[in-house]
């Protein structure tokens, strides 16, 4: 059973009522995202509100938007962002992607989402759950998320996104078919040389040529942490 909460360096995530829990996949998106020139960031399906928290750790400047659809998770998030350092400069939303654009919200710099992804697998018995990992017609869709962003970026703004590899190509697509294109990829792995486990992609509006790199998360061996995930996590983790 996952703990009810995490403790990183400086803030604590309390995760209780949340479906998804504080993941591996998730703590790389957050460190690994680009916030150059960020001023307003939103989270999209922030859960736990870890993106969000991790974004205010590492950029003094930038303030942050999260939007959860979940009630409790909702509640739970800003209760992280109120019990941080940085709960000024966080603000949680208890609605759907839908009902927050409806409210025509300023333009972000830059936008993240860790979003549903298992689009055509058997969905869990647990609601909350399947909300949070399954794309459905119910569900935050991939085609929502580039349109939204496509609509609610500035033009210089970026939106990242996690997904498994063949749901990247297919978010890719939706994407595309908005006016987003991918300017740079993070590979994850679990070790050197084993499969790809996730991209990370981050779109912008200029089609060009991507700039892509891997992480291996651990070592060749598989008995430790690599160099580059410990360099990457090294201001989060309390063992690094």
């Amino acid at each position: 059973m996952p703990n009810d909460y995490f403790q990183f360096q400086q803030f604590r995530v309390n995760q209780s009522d949340c479906a998804m829990k504080v993941s591996t996949d998730a703590c790389v998106l957050g460190a690994a995202l680009g916030l150059a020139g960020a001023t307003r960031l939103l989270d999209v399906g922030t859960g736990t509100g870890l993106l969000a928290l991790m974004a205010a750790q590492r950029h003094p400047m930038v303030t942050i938007e999260a939007v959860e659809l979940d009630p409790a998770a909702a509640d739970q998030a800003a209760a992280n962002a109120a019990a941080s350092p940085w709960g000024p400069r966080i603000r949680v939303h208890a609605q759907s992607l839908a009902a927050y654009a409806a409210a025509g919200p300023a333009p972000f710099s830059h936008i993240v989402c860790n979003p549903p992804f298992f689009e055509r697998a058997l969905r869990p018995p647990d609601a909350a759950r399947a909300t949070a990992r399954h794309a459905a017609p119910d569900t935050l869709t991939f085609a929502e998320l580039a349109r939204f962003a496509a609509d609610f970026l500035a033009a210089d703004g970026r939106l990242t996104v996690l997904l498994p590899v063949p749901a990247m190509a297919n978010f890719t697509h939706e994407a595309a078919a908005a006016g987003l294109h991918p300017a740079t990829r993070l590979v994850l792995r679990h070790r050197p040389g084993s499969r790809a486990l996730r991209h990370v992609v981050a779109f912008g509006r200029a089609p060009g040529p991507v700039v892509e790199r891997e992480l291996a998360v651990r070592t060749a061996d598989d008995r430790d942490y690599s160099a580059a995930f410990r360099a990457l996590l090294a201001g989060f983790y309390l063992a690094l």
